[in-house]
């Protein structure tokens, strides 16, 4: 063999054949290598060449080497789907990426020949050391395709390919080296990763790039504490509360804006005493838990009650108790959960129990106000801890001889202030005793502040700059403080004005709101006197949009004594405390900026100068400058700290003496906010110096001015820009707010969908707004947000006045918002989405490429050595008969086998129909039979005058008296077809069905009963069809008694037996002809399949008119003879026990229902398996429990009833699916003895691009298939393109064709689509076995070999059926099945009962049925509209939401979503509302 050198190429062709065959054979293991080798001298040894020997080079296998390689490649192609995906070839001529899609092929269609048909090309000793030209290589002859060119492209092609899985042999690597050909154009990569596609939007190269040089730190001047200030908090009350006792402390406005309620120094301290005594050595003795100095303890005070707060908090400091100062909950929450009333309520409670707070500080009336337990205490709130209540009013004076216990160290925490993060969890910030000295020493130099001040406060005291200020810097300077109640505020807006002109009071201390409602409140201005204000701080002024507030406020007021300079932005954050203030007084820190800058600009995070007329601009005013004491930076905002430049927007950092010191407990983020260390942008360090995080986003200006343009909490980073919650809002505030918004109440939020932040807008609109007006508003908003800021809004939702979820003083509680929207707990009044506009990172649509051949895609599956999809079940003869049965039962006409039964077996019961009492309501024997039919059939030829030939229509409710119909129609010759009575509560939709297949069966007379036949003759029915418009119409209650003379015999066993009608779950009528030898070979191979005999009792609980329920119903007991016990499906309505009971009594082992019985059995017996066990209901006896199905098996269903049922002994593995269509009746049944049914994972993202990826149960984008039953004896399936009619691999989805003795012979008539022709039932493969005829199925799918072995010991091949090819939905390049999109929406809100889909004018359109109140409606409109996207990639065109009920459904259980988009198109829906997304 080593002596003979040949070359192929130059072979005949009759040679080259033969070799391919010999290559074939050993690669499959038909042949040994020393045979092979043999065989191959002698085809080449006429044509030997002796050579001198020559050095082969290392490339060259020796013929042992590649006999081994090939028995290798042999094993791989059989079984490299169970390997991982990554190639471990070592000597692979691509890297692994290469050789992955090498073996995937792009879109490539499989057709079945061996790898090895080329593998010896490469091997050839000429081929091995030819380098100076380039080598002839051989086309050998391939069936289906001759083509050498078909080859060389497929291996070009392939050398381009980016992604590749699987392992390549060697030889075909050779085979790549040697085919060199001229560079061609490449074929594209035609299945692309979408997630690879859905990456993040890049940032625009054109965007404005940071020029300035690197920002250094920037210091405040020194802190210089002024020496007469107390050394602390302590010592500051005991100095007030000893030499000022009388002086006020604390005054708060009553509901009538009265200054009634006071509180003195000397009051504060003794009431503080009081307090720190009783909660160190009273409090616990009743058997609870005492409090120690360092334990944390929640203050719960109203919000209109500063009083009792400020002793409670100053308690806590003497006592050295940590107080924690959380929100009142709402006494609702102890029965219903109110959660728009107390937002966050849960939140506070987890923050207490990781502080293990375990008592809480309150006052009398507040704790009267609590929900109470049947025992009196005080209830357990929602979330939060189980605590002690400690009420601080009316104490006991402490002992004489009592002192505070001694201070702490510095360093502990003095209080825990409460704070949100982005996410909307609930943490605490530590802040020590030393930073809390600091920060009232800081803040009293900056605001100069001095000893009997009167500040008036509006804020929240209980944290933030209400808390800094209004508690701690007040007393520590001894200041008299005016509290106003939120709840005043609402009432009188302008009462924080009167008390500054009553008291004349120098600090005021408000939100930018404040200033507005203040200035809308005119009557009041008169008597408004600014003159002794020196110091107004706006709590909020790091809200770039409070300038608009300070100047009307200013421009209004300025007459009225208030000073430019005393107006304060004020700049904080939770964790870094006080950030900046504009300090008023301080010739160097008098300084102002303002600055008009470019939206666009901030949004790529630069600082740009714009004009200040335009649109597009933002005019920032300066907080002030670094706090004395402090030193600021500026940070990248994502990434490590690197430092921004000078002209870049960044975080703002402070390093302080004040500063919070972490997040209670929560070490890993604490370091990441509390403990920065800046980097220069190599990364190096920028000092060592510590910073916090402030959660503020700006710059600082020239002189040290700090400029805020938003925060972090409001960030939104959308296609790569940044924009502000804040902007956003100022924006949409900017469209009519005074006529269309409730008191400015809007909130907004992104949320992540499709690797992006999308824009959310939600709006409380007036009462007194029309639809109509609402969506003019809402268009105009979307208008403005786009024009102003070049972004695009997902979202705008519009919700009722004071609807939104609420903070403790009021304003909206974002996360909460957010939250219900999320969970479809919103409840909306109007809904407007724009995917269209703002998806723009969805993958590029898929490319068919019609100039690839399937010639092309064959060889290109043959060099991937692919398996070929197909599979057959075990192959029918003679010897599967009773050789005495095969002798003696005619097996051609069904006719003749019933009239054997009624000789040979005249008393063996074929048939007992139940009712819903499990009674034998009929029963009937073969001789009964027999003579019922030739009654029937003398009726015909009598009454109907009918001739042979003729069509008669069988109109029964499902009972015997059909199967007696059916026969009586062959007996005489004429052709039965079944059609399903008008349903009695539903004639007007029902009956026009009935005249319809009367009409294109060309029926020349009706079989009825007389129950039917008055369903016909009503009024109702009359009105629709005239009873003139039926042909004859024949009532079998009414037989003759004259026998027939003789039964008809067809002259072929190819004649017409009976036609088989349905229709589609896309609507179309369609009937196909089924000939006597296909209905008795249907029956012969279920026979088979399910070992049926005379003995046996099969139950049967579905529909008989079409499909192979009618087979089993009306065909298979009478060709096997065995006992048939028929339950319609109505009764299981009326009784969903009636099936599993008939099944145990009779201990029935075969049963078959339908998807639709299977569903009423596990909703109506839910809850009443224990009962039927107690009635000695057992289905132990059940091992064959099949599902008739056309469509894809209903897993979670099966899996459903087989949890349910198997406490009455349903085994697991005899639940299984069957299949069959209109072109072959039935092709899958799971039979006794076959293997278990095989369950796959696939790849939704390559199922819709028409490929097969199995992957691990659980993974993304996974979907659950179920092998639908085994394929029948005698039937031959492949997998082909359905529109190139070429074989496919294994690897790919396809359509299903069948060959099968049992297929129907052609359609009778087609009626609404004339597309589908005679070539549907004779098709032949493009390559591939040209030579066989299929029929079409119109049902995709593929096939998989498994580990399971048949009874004929080979490996069992799966097949699964994924979808009917004319309900897949087209869009964007990719095929999608309905089912696939409709359980994804279904998932989305738990009142969804059930959905479909369909396109119009390539629009996706989603229906869905709401299971809730119709304000539940607009819910889900944003949530399928997001799930769709996340899941399928795909954009929601129209969403309607209507009532249970009205998405139709078949008999079968299928949805009937062609009639769903007539009714849609006609407008029948009656929707409860439908959203045009745009």
């Amino acid at each position: 063999m080593a002596d003979i050198n040949v070359d192929i190429s130059l072979l005949p062709e009759e040679v080259r054949r033969k070799l391919a065959e010999l290559n074939l054979e050993l690669s499959e293991g038909d042949i040994t290598q020393k045979g092979f080798d043999k065989k191959r001298s002698k085809l080449l040894a006429p044509f030997n060449v002796q050579q001198p020997p020559q050095d082969t080079g290392p490339s060259a296998p020796s013929p042992q080497t590649a006999a081994q390689r090939k028995a290798h490649r042999r094993l791989t192609r059989e079984d490299n789907r169970y390997h991982s995906d990554s190639s471990s070839d070592d000597d692979s001529i691509f890297g692994e990426d290469v050789s992955r899609d090498f073996n995937r092929g792009g879109r490539f269609r499989d057709s079945g020949a061996s790898s090895s048909s080329f593998s010896d090309a490469g091997a050839s000793p000429h081929h091995q050391g030819g380098r100076g030209e380039r080598p002839h290589s051989a086309a050998y002859a391939i069936p289906g395709n001759t083509s050498r060119q078909a080859l060389a492209d497929v291996l070009q092609s392939s050398r381009h390919c980016p992604r590749h899985q699987g392992k390549v042999s060697a030889k075909i690597q050779q085979l790549l080296n040697t085919l060199k050909r001229p560079k061609r154009k490449p074929l594209k990569d035609y299945f692309v990763e979408e997630d690879d596609a859905l990456e993040a939007p890049q940032p625009d190269p054109n965007a404005p790039k940071p020029e300035g040089s690197t920002l250094t730190p920037v210091p405040g001047e020194q802190l210089v504490v002024p020496s007469g200030l107390p050394r602390n908090l302590e010592a500051a009350l005991q100095r007030y509360g000893s030499s000022t006792y009388k002086a006020n402390a604390v005054t708060v406005l009553d509901q009538n804006g009265k200054p009634s309620i006071n509180l003195t120094y000397g009051k504060l301290l003794s009431r503080t005493h009081k307090i720190a005594y009783t909660m160190l050595h009273k409090v616990g003795q009743k058997g609870e838990g005492g409090i120690k100095p360092g334990d944390r303890v929640a203050l719960v005070y109203p919000n209109n009650d500063p009083i009792s707060f400020s002793c409670g908090f100053y308690g806590c400091l003497l006592a050295g108790v940590v107080p924690v100062p959380v929100e009142v909950p709402s006494s609702r929450r102890t029965v219903v959960v109110d959660d728009s009333k107390d937002a966050g309520g849960q939140g506070i409670g987890f923050l207490l129990g990781s502080l293990n707070v375990q008592w809480a500080l309150t006052s009398e009336a507040c704790h009267k106000g609590m929900g109470k337990s049947s025992n009196g205490d005080v209830a357990n709130f929602k979330g939060w801890p189980k605590l002690s209540w400690f009420i601080t009013d009316h104490l006991s004076k402490p002992p004489k001889d009592w002192h505070p216990p001694p201070k702490q160290s510095e360093d502990c925490p003095a209080y825990v202030e409460y704070t949100q993060s982005k996410e909307g969890s609930t943490v605490g910030v530590k802040v020590t005793r030393s930073a809390m000295l600091c920060h009232c020493q800081t803040l009293t130099v900056a605001s100069n502040y001095t000893e009997g001040e009167v500040m008036v406060c509006v804020l929240d005291f209980k944290r933030d700059v209400g808390l800094w200020h209004g508690i701690l810097c007040s007393v520590f300077n001894g200041m008299h403080v005016i509290f106003i109640p939120y709840s005043l505020m609402k009432i009188d807006p302008a009462s924080w004005m009167k008390m500054i002109t009553k008291y004349k009071a120098s600090v005021g201390i408000v939100k930018s709101r404040d200033m507005h409602w203040g200035l809308l409140a005119q009557k009041d201005h008169k008597d408004v006197n600014f003159s002794s204000l020196r110091l107004l701080l706006v709590a909020d002024g790091a809200n770039p949009w409070s300038l608009t507030s300070c100047d009307a406020f200013l421009n209004a007021f300025q007459s009225k004594g208030l000073k430019s300079e005393a107006i304060c932005p004020y700049a904080s954050s939770s964790e870094a405390l006080t950030v900046s203030i504009r300090r008023p007084g301080k010739t160097s820190a008098s300084k102002t900026g303002r600055g008009i800058l470019s939206m666009q600009g901030l949004s790529h995070g630069v600082v740009r100068v714009d004009s200040e007329n335009s649109l597009t601009s933002l005019t920032l005013q300066d907080c002030g400058q670094v706090m004395p004491g402090a030193v600021m930076v500026v940070i990248k905002i994502d990434g490590p700290p690197v430092l921004c430049k000078t002209d870049e927007v960044g975080e703002l950092c402070v390093c302080s003496g004040y500063a919070g010191t972490g997040y209670w407990g929560l070490q890993g983020i604490t370091s990441n906010t509390f403990q920065v260390q800046p980097l220069h942008g190599d990364g190096r360090s920028a000092g060592d110096k510590m910073y916090v995080r402030t959660g503020l986003l700006g710059f600082l200006g020239p002189g040290g001015l700090v400029f805020v343009c938003g925060s972090k909490e409001g960030l939104m980073s959308v296609s790569g820009r940044r924009h502000n919650t804040d902007d956003i809002i100022a924006t949409v505030l900017a469209v009519e707010p005074m006529k269309f918004i409730y008191r400015g109440r809007i909130a907004v939020f992104s949320i992540p969908v499709l690797k992006d932040e999308r824009i959310v807008i939600i709006a409380e609109q007036r009462p007194d707004c029309t639809e109509e007006e609402s969506f003019q508003w809402m268009s105009r908003v979307l208008q403005a947000v786009d024009s102003i800021h070049q972004v695009g809004v997902y979202c705008l939702a519009l919700v009722p006045p004071n609807y939104l979820p609420k903070t403790p003083l009021g304003g909206i509680h974002l996360h909460e918002t957010k939250k219900k929207f999320l969970d479809g707990s919103l409840h909306p009044a109007n809904v407007l989405m724009c995917p269209h506009t703002c998806v723009t990172n969805l993958p590029k649509p898929r490319e068919h490429r019609p100039d690839v051949t399937p010639s092309a895609v064959h060889v290109g599956n043959i060099v991937q050595g692919a398996r070929m999809a197909w599979a057959q079940g075990r192959e029918l003869s003679i010897s599967d008969e009773d050789s005495d049965s095969a002798r003696k039962v005619p097996h051609q006409f069904l006719t003749e086998i019933l009239r054997w039964r009624s000789q040979t077996t005249p008393d063996h019961n074929l048939y007992t129909l139940l009712n819903s009492k499990v009674q034998a309501q009929l029963t009937m024997t073969c001789s009964q039979l027999h003579k019922r039919a030739e009654r029937i059939g003398s009726m015909l030829m009598e009454k109907g005058k009918l001739n042979t030939g003729d069509h008669v229509a069988l109109i029964y409710h499902p009972g015997i008296e059909l199967v007696a119909a059916f026969y009586g129609c062959l007996y005489v010759g004429c052709v039965p077809v079944t059609i399903r009575p008008p349903h009695p509560q539903n004639i007007s939709t029902t009956l026009p069905t009935v005249k319809m297949i009367v009409d294109v069966s060309k029926a020349s007379a009706i079989l009825t009963s007389s129950i039917v036949l008055k369903l016909l003759r009503l009024k109702e029915s009359t009105g629709i069809v005239e009873t003139k418009a039926w042909p004859t119409i024949l009532d079998t209650d009414d037989l003759p008694k004259k026998k027939l003379a003789a039964i008809y015999r067809a002259p072929t066993p190819e004649m017409i037996c009976y036609l088989d009608f349905s229709v589609s779950t896309t609507g179309m009528l369609a009937g196909v002809k089924m000939s006597h030898a296909a209905a008795t070979a249907l029956c012969r191979s279920i026979k088979l399949q399910c070992e049926f005999y005379p003995s046996r009792d099969v139950a049967l609980c579905l529909d008989p008119y079409c499909g192979l329920g009618f087979g089993l119903w009306c065909l298979t007991s009478i060709y096997s003879g065995h006992h048939s016990i028929l339950i319609a499906p109505s009764e299981v309505e009326t009784n969903p026990a009636v099936w599993h009971t008939a099944v145990s009594n009779y201990k029935v082992r075969d049963t078959f229902c339908s998807y639709g019985v299977m569903e009423l059995c596990t909703r109506g017996l839910g809850t009443s398996t224990a009962t039927l066990k107690a009635r000695g209901v057992n289905l132990s006896c059940v091992r064959t429990c099949c599902v008739i199905a056309e469509e894809r098996p209903r897993i979670h269903l099966t899996t459903s009833f087989t949890k349910l049922f198997a406490n009455l002994g349903l085994s697991p593995r005899a639940v299984s699916t069957s299949f069959g269509c209109r072109v072959n009746l039935g092709m899958c049944l799971q039979g006794a003895s076959c293997p278990d049914p095989t369950t796959v994972y696939v790849d939704l993202r390559a199922l819709r691009n028409d490929r097969v990826t199995l992957v691990e149960k659980g993974s993304p984008h996974s979907l659950c298939v179920m092998e639908s039953g085994k394929l029948l004896p005698g039937v031959k399936v492949v997998i082909a393109n359905p529109d190139t009619k070429g074989q496919c691999a294994d690897s790919h989805l396809g359509e299903i064709w069948v060959h099968s003795p049992h297929n129907a012979t052609g359609y009778y008539t087609i009626y609404g689509d004339e597309s589908l022709h005679a070539d549907h039932f004779d098709s032949h493969l493009a390559t591939g076995d040209a030579r066989l005829s299929y029929a079409r199925t119109g049902f995709l799918g593929f096939v998989r070999r498994t580990e399971l072995t048949q009874s004929d010991g080979e490996r069992h091949d799966a097949i699964f059926v994924v979808g009917a090819l004319d309900e897949t939905v087209m869009l964007r390049g990719m095929r999608y099945h309905p089912i696939d999109i409709e359980n994804t929406v279904s998932r989305s809100h738990r009142k969804i009962c059930e959905c479909a889909v369909f396109t119009w004018t390539n629009l996706l359109v989603v229906v869905v049925e709401l299971e809730g109140n119709e304000n539940e409606a607009l819910d889900l409109v944003p949530l399928v509209t997001n799930v769709v996207l996340e899941d399928h990639y795909l954009i929601v065109g129209v969403v309607v939401v209507v009532d249970p009920g009205i998405i139709p459904i078949n008999s079968r259980g299928e949805k009937q979503r062609m009639h769903l988009r007539d009714g849609f198109l006609a407008d029948q829906l009656d929707p409860i509302y439908v959203a045009y997304n745009m």
